[in-house]
Formats: C-alpha cells, structure tokens, sequence
C-alpha cells in the first residue's frame, strides 16, 4: 500500500464509483471529495453505496467551480484525511472522477516504487509556459480574482478592467515563484506532508485564494519549496484544444490511448462503456509495460486540432467554415481555366477532351446558364444549373466543383461574359492554372449581325470587364499559375501554346501533339478591329493585330529537312 489516490468527483457517480473500487481492489487506498453542488440526497447514496470498502472513504466537502479556490481546498481536505488514515502511504494521486487508469494499478505501484523521492507534477514558470488560453499570464498572480469567470464574466472582466486601469499589483508572498502546471500531480508523502503543514500555510491560502486558476498553480508552485526531486510531468495524460478547453476520449479512442503509454487518462465520456470495459480489466488483458509517452499521440492532436481550426483546403463541413486567412486554397485540387479559346476555336471543349482526361465543362459561370459537361442539368454531387444557386455563393460553388470530383482534372471557360464575382477567388487560389488569350471574346462581337453601334458600346463594355480581371490576375496577391497572352501573340503561334497547356494538364504522361483544334475564319477581323477604332472605341486588349490579318496556319508542325547533294 504506497499508493493513495485522491479523487475529486462533480458527476457520473456510478463511474467515480467503478473506478475506485478498480483502485480499491489493488490494494490502494482512496479518499473522495465530492463536491457541494452534488445534492446531498445523491451524495448520501454515493456514500452508501461504497460503504463496504473500508479503502475507500469521504472527506469534508467544498463548493468547486472552474478557476477557483474551492477545487484546491477539495485537494487539500482530502489529501490531509489520506496521509492521516493511511499513514503507509509514499504517494499520493490527484485524479479527477473522470479520470481512468489505463494500465494495471501495479505497474504504476512499481513504477512509483523505483522513484521514491520524486514528484510528478507539471512545474514551470510563467515565462515557459506556452498554453495558457485568455491573455492572463503574470496577471493571473499580481490581480484580484473575487468573480467567476464562468458564472460572473461581466464582472470579472470589468473589475480586471479597473485594475489594470490603477495598476494593481499583488505583493507576491516572499520566498516563492509562482509556477504553473497541470492540476493532475502524483507527489511524495514528504512534499505533500511539508504543504499541508507548512507554517506559512495561511499566507500562502490567502495568497492563492484569489489567484485566477489556483489549482494549476498553488500545487505547482509549492512543491518547489520542499520537493528535492521534481519531474515536470504529469503521470495523467490530458490534452486541450486552442480554446483551453479538455479534449473528451470516447469509445473510438481506444486504440489512441493504448499507444501513450501513460497510466491515466482524463477526460473520458460517462458513456464510454468500452473504454471502462478494456481499460478497468486485469493485468493479463492490460497495456504492455512502458515507459509513459504521451508525445507518442501528440503528433495526433496536433494534426486534429490544426485540422479544427484551419479545416481542410476545398472543404466545407460542419464544423468548420473555412477563413480566408488560414485557407490558402479555395479548392482542394488543380484545374484549369480558359478564357478565349472557345473563341478562337471550334469545337474546343471535344479537342481539349479528346487531347487530355480530363473533364472539360463550357461557361460554367455564364451569366444567364451553368455549362456543364455534356451540357448535362445535373453533376457530381447533387450541383445543379442554376445560375442563381450559383451566384448565391460562387465560392462555395467552385469549391464544390473541384471537392466532388476529386482525382480528374476539371477544365472550364471563363471570359468577361461570365459573371465576375469568381475572379478574385479565382487569381488567389494556388490549384488554378489559368490561360487567358485577351480581347479573343471581340471575335463574338466579330461574327454577330448586331447593329455596330451596339456592338461598339458592349464591346467597350466587355474591355473593361476583362482588364479588371487582368488586374486582379497581375495582382501581387495572385497565387494561381497564370498564362496571358494577346490575340496577337497566340494566334501567330498556337501550337507552341497549346503544347505548353497539354503539358500542364497530362503531366509527364503527356503527349507531343500532332493536331491543332480547328480555328474560326478570322478573315476581315483586322478590320473589325479598325473600324471600331474610328467609331472612338480603342481594342488594346488584342494587341498589335494587323489591319489585313495575320495569316492561319494550317499545321504547325516542323517541316521534314532535307539534303541537298553536291
């Protein structure tokens, strides 16, 4: 018998209970300190029922709420009724009710046994502490804490306030350094014996008394006055979010909690019957014997809570909605935009299809329709054309795109008849592969029989539409792999172009190409361009295009050399 555990019980008694016969029956003496919020016609029951365990009794009861001196003095009452009852005791637990042993109780025995002079308990100044959540870390020691945090928030805030406003300081007691910790120690009887009864008790009581979160510190900063050998380290594994809040262990973190190693874990659902069912057992269907390694699973928590904070690139779920500030990426995958090759070519989507495997949708963000592949009303994962869904949210809607068909490659169309509320999303998502042939959409305004003077105001329209997309695309916040070239530029060589998109969307599997996509008649578009310049409506966007054309070429490919013999 040198082991003792305190425990410290609010709820779920009936598992307060299982667990301390669990010590019980190990040969461990328990004290329990319930708390004085419990109704006394449920404590008189709790009492009763672990009346035939002359291991386990009951001490004086405190009122404990989160964050004050009630959950110390319910440490120490029960600590001072262990040592006094039990006087074989060397080391005395501090658990929690929901608290659960995940090892056998004589590993852990043996394990204190081999360290008869050390204490187990997270120690460490304030300087060197990087968990604290709620921006009070010194002030926590030098202000007045009369309020509940949680019931009295209003006024906790406000009396913090008004002391930083007079500058307030606490005199901290001579001869200690404040420390902080978790509350879940495991200390010698002689450290423990010396706080207890200590003579400055009642100074260092009043100290804490109104110290915020005592219980992580009056502990923590007490033993470094008599302990001669402490570990900072707490037997109890316990893991909080970014919040501060604990993480809860369920059934599904069975397999989680057998890789720490560690002897006891909180905090674990009331209704998690198989962990109390795998873990409340004998040594033969125990946990091998190891050395505690919590940081074996932190690699874990870490991965998890990064995931709840930032959530996943492309994903929305329910527990988290993505923020533009954590998310890089609207998406979750590569694609590929195009804006003017529909224009320029005929039949664009089937020779891109034919060309690549990848999934080639029209004008998917058109102002009046959604072009789908296929042309289909519906697509993968219940999306449908609609275009007032869409614009509902547009984000959301090419995150979806992209999210429901994750591994093929989605291409669409884009271009200033589209609706522009994409485009920024668009230039800052690093998944995009954008390539833009500027002014190719005039070739719309070229092949429609619309009176000129409408043509001439729309496509001055339809200019500055696209050149405040290209700002955007130029922008030093663009993250996306962008291509643009003028009409000029591309059509003078299409193929080294079409070459070079080939290549971004095949990958290494990707192909030399042999065949150019059939190019709309531009004959007479030179002049188009012209006339629309002495209508007072300037075409810069399609760069230096010559009045008499550019001529087409057929085929690109190089021409077979040959010898000449002499």
């Amino acid at each position: 018998m040198t082991l003792g555990v305190v425990m410290l019980v609010h709820n779920a008694l009936h598992r307060a209970e299982q667990v301390a016969r669990h010590w019980a029956a190990s040969g461990c003496p328990v004290v329990l300190h319930v708390d004085a919020n419990v109704k006394r016609k449920q404590h008189d029951a709790f009492v009763e029922a672990l009346s035939d365990e002359p291991l386990i009794t009951f001490c004086s009861r405190h009122r404990c709420e989160w964050g004050t001196w009630g959950i110390v003095a319910g440490s120490q009452a029960a600590s001072e009724k262990l040592l006094h009852d039990f006087p074989e005791v060397r080391h005395v637990m501090l658990a929690s009710g929901s608290c659960l042993p995940l090892r056998p109780v004589q590993e852990l025995v043996d394990y204190l046994s081999d360290n008869p002079r050390t204490d187990f308990i997270e120690s460490a100044t304030t300087s060197d502490v990087p968990w604290t959540v709620g921006g009070l870390d010194e002030e926590r020691f030098t202000l007045l804490f009369p309020f509940s945090w949680k019931k009295q928030r209003w006024m906790f805030d406000r009396y913090v306030a008004i002391q930083r406003w007079f500058k307030v300081k606490r005199e901290i007691p001579k001869g200690i350094v404040p420390h902080m910790g978790s509350q879940w120690w495991c200390l010698t009887r002689r450290t423990l014996s010396a706080i207890l009864t200590d003579p400055d008790r009642p100074a260092y009581d009043a100290y804490f008394r109104k110290v915020w979160i005592p219980d992580e510190s009056y502990f923590q900063t007490l033993c470094r006055l008599w302990s001669t050998d402490v570990q900072s380290r707490s037997l109890t594994l316990s893991k909080f979010d970014h919040l501060g809040k604990p993480h809860i262990f369920y059934d599904d973190h069975l397999q989680l909690l057998r890789r720490s190693d560690c002897f006891m874990a909180r905090k674990i659902w009331a209704k998690a019957d198989l962990l109390y069912e795998s873990f409340l057992t004998d040594a033969a269907h125990a946990m091998k014997k190891s050395e505690p390694n919590p940081g074996k699973i932190d690699r874990v928590f870490s991965r998890a809570s990064e995931l709840r904070i930032h959530g996943r690139p492309g994903l929305y779920m329910q527990s988290r909605f993505p923020w533009g500030q954590w998310n890089d990426s609207v998406t979750c995958a590569p694609y590929t935009v195009f804006e003017g090759f529909a224009d320029i070519f005929q039949d664009w989507e089937g020779w891109l299809s034919k060309h690549t495997d990848a999934r080639v949708h029209g004008h998917i963000f058109a102002e009046n329709w959604v072009e789908f592949s296929g042309r289909d009303k519906t697509f993968s994962g219940a999306m449908y054309d609609s275009p007032k869904l869409r614009d509902y949210n547009s984000r959301a809607f090419l995150t979806n795109l992209i999210w429901n068909t994750r591994g093929e490659r989605q291409c669409f169309q884009f271009g200033p008849w589209d609706a522009q509320y994409i485009q920024w999303d668009l230039a800052t998502d690093p998944n995009a592969s954008i390539y833009v042939i500027t002014g190719a959409w005039s070739l719309q305004h070229f092949r429609s029989n619309a009176d000129f003077a409408d043509i001439r105001r729309d496509a001055a329209w339809r200019q500055k539409i696209e050149s405040e997309h290209l700002h955007a695309l130029k922008s030093p916040h663009a993250k996306a792999n962008i291509r643009i070239l003028t009409m000029t530029e591309f059509i003078e060589s299409p193929m080294e172009h079409l070459q070079t998109i080939i290549n971004d969307i095949g990958g290494d599997g990707a192909h030399r190409l042999t065949e150019a996509p059939k190019m709309h008649d531009l004959r007479g578009f030179g002049k188009f361009l012209q006339t629309l310049k002495n209508e007072g409506m300037h075409p810069y966007l399609m760069g230096d295009y010559p009045m008499d054309d550019i001529p087409q070429r057929r085929s690109s490919r190089p021409r077979k050399p040959y010898l000449i013999k002499k």
